[in-house]
């Protein structure tokens, strides 16, 4: 069964890590030690006390379910904005990603230089490169 730290539980519930502590010192939210006695939560607890204080909200934004296999997580880097469209700069380790995408979606998932962003790549056309010479 998975576990989460208390940043990991706070990230995926949209509340800060205190907040978290505070739940589970009252009694709201159970957490256990693991071997080195750090607090963590079992994922099927966690993932009740998620669906139980959703009821009747919107839910609360956690992993992405996606069928894109090809996925970077890296750091915003650059944003240029022209009235309808932003071209994005994403840097994921050592690649460079460059995304054009609209104005009114940069705005609304709040993308702008040092936020944590994710580039998800799905074409039907990729190009393959081998290194070295033909025999």
């Amino acid at each position: 069964m998975p576990t989460y730290s208390i940043g990991q539980a706070a990230g995926l519930l949209g509340v800060s890590a205190e907040t978290v502590r505070r739940w589970a010192d009252g009694g709201q939210l159970r957490m256990d030690r693991d071997g080195v006695g750090n607090r963590v939560i079992d994922g099927v607890s966690l993932a009740a006390f998620a669906k139980e204080r959703a009821a009747g909200l919107h839910p609360v934004p956690g992993e992405v379910l996606t069928s894109v296999r090809n996925s970077f997580a890296g750091i915003v880097t650059k944003v240029t904005l022209d009235e309808v469209i932003a071209q994005v700069e994403i840097q994921s380790g050592p690649h460079r990603l460059v995304s054009v995408v609209s104005r009114e979606a940069v705005e609304e998932l709040g993308i702008e230089v040092g936020v944590r962003a994710t580039a998800r790549v799905k074409s039907t056309h990729v190009h393959i490169d081998r290194a070295g010479e033909r025999s």
